[in-house]
């Protein structure tokens, strides 16, 4: 079930990059309407949807761009919403970036808990990885194998020669555990990395206050002079930091994660692997995930034909069954039978009679025998039911909201899907039927079917 929060809250502070303040508020969402983003400081009023398809590579932190309008660094408030399991979310800010706030996704994550999560019906897209794959960003080096699992677990590897990090390995095991063990980890820099970022005027709103600072190389009192006064903070020791975990840089790791993979708008269940992740990578990836969600949504429902199988009910099975002979027999085979849900196989050879004047020169199986091998097939369903099925006979009595979407030509093997859509009553059979081609809808359509027992 969805989620959204149940009052408006707000937070303030300042951009990591632009040191603008800003104000944040979080609003109560419409079911279905997912996360979006509002800058009130535009005259415009341009939402920008929290969707991969507008998110820019970046590789300091993660920006949506819709046009003109954009919103930087959104990771660790999506991360937050991600962890809180809210799905409808509007964000108004009056300004370009989201606040760093103290470099972590807790305060986030409290202020979503303050605003009390709530359910509102509907359902979140569920994609379940089917097929373990790997993913190389090559422009970053990042590394990522998704396998399939039945809960969101991630995994980060970071290695860092020469350097206070070295190795780091961090795991998240499903999100129960977000709140305390992922969220409160801060965002990190290097020093060498920080001298460059200082220079170039970017972290106008960085301190010891919002991030790590890993020292792999030393600074003498002047270039620390150096950086702190070019983002306008008072020099500090960076030798005397806290960490809240041993392996804190990796967890924050797969905070980011979180964070980007949560445009995809996908409740991900699989294990992440992630060597070396950054952001560019992270998107790329999330990129890649939606666009198999899209490819998988396509055949989502499509019933799994293996040939080497056995099936349920065979064609003598099916004679037992249906009152139909040649040349008016449709259904070949039986291959799944439940209580609600049938699945048949029809093979398309070119010696079926009808080709001869359907088409001459270019044979098409017609789309009315479609529906009736259809019909047939959701008649082994409805017979499955009564004593001796072979006395009762399958009457069609409505054809709804049929489509025909692809030719069916002989070579094919037609698989046939028909589900009911109410409990059948008093002998009336109301189904959704949908026949297939490998990945590809054929046809489909409602029908609805009277069964009828002989009269002796």
């Amino acid at each position: 079930m969805r989620r959204t929060i149940k009052r408006e809250t707000s937070i303030t502070g300042v951009g990591l990059h632009t040191g603008k303040k800003v104000n944040l508020k979080l609003h109560p969402a419409d079911l279905n309407s997912g996360i979006r983003f509002l800058r009130t400081d535009l005259s415009e009023g341009e939402v920008v949807p929290a969707d991969i398809s507008y998110a820019d590579e970046s590789l300091r932190c993660t920006t949506i761009k819709k046009g003109e309008v954009s919103i930087s660094t959104v990771e660790h408030i999506m991360s937050a919403i991600y962890g809180a399991g809210i799905n409808d979310l509007l964000i108004e800010l009056d300004g370009p970036e989201i606040p760093i706030l103290d470099g972590s996704a807790k305060p986030y994550f409290n202020l979503i808990a303050d605003a009390e999560v709530v359910e509102h019906g509907g359902n979140l897209p569920v994609f379940k990885i089917e097929e373990e794959f790997t993913f190389l960003h090559e422009e970053s080096g990042a590394e990522y194998i998704v396998i399939p699992q039945e809960n969101l677990e991630i995994t980060t590897l970071l290695d860092f020669p020469g350097t206070s990090l070295s190795f780091q390995y961090g795991n998240m095991k499903g999100l129960e555990k977000y709140p305390e063990e992922i969220a409160p980890s801060r965002t990190f820099v290097f020093v060498s990395d920080l001298v460059e970022l200082a220079s170039k005027d970017i972290i106008k709103g960085g301190d010891l206050s919002n991030a790590l600072v890993i020292l792999d190389e030393e600074l003498d009192e002047s270039q620390v002079e150096e950086i702190a006064t070019k983002i306008g903070k008072e020099p500090v020791d960076l030798k005397n930091q806290r960490l809240f975990f041993d392996n804190e840089p990796a967890r924050h790791k797969i905070l980011d994660i979180i964070g980007d993979i949560a445009l995809t708008g996908l409740n991900i269940k699989a294990k992440i692997i992630a060597k070396k992740p950054g952001h560019k990578g992270n998107i790329a990836l999330a990129k890649a995930i939606k666009k198999n969600y899209l490819e998988y949504k396509k055949t989502m429902g499509r019933p799994k034909y293996d040939p080497n199988s056995p099936p349920i009910v065979d064609i003598e099975g099916v004679k037992a069954m249906l009152p139909h002979r040649y040349p008016f027999l449709l259904v070949d085979k039986i291959i799944e039978l439940t209580e609600s849900r049938v699945v048949g196989v029809k093979n398309i050879t070119f010696n079926e009679g009808f080709f001869q004047g359907h088409f001459p020169g270019n044979p098409i199986f017609p789309g009315v025998l479609q529906m009736e091998a259809l019909a047939q097939t959701g008649g082994i369903l409805a017979l499955s039911n009564v004593e001796e099925p072979s006395q009762w006979d399958t009457y069609f009595l409505k054809m709804d909201k049929v489509k025909f979407k692809r030719k069916v030509v002989p070579g094919d093997t037609l698989i046939l899907k028909m589900e009911l859509l109410t409990p059948i009553r008093r002998g009336i059979v109301h189904m959704m039927g949908t026949a297939y081609v490998g990945d590809n809808i054929v046809s489909e359509g409602e029908l609805i079917a009277q069964i009828i027992k002989r009269q002796a």
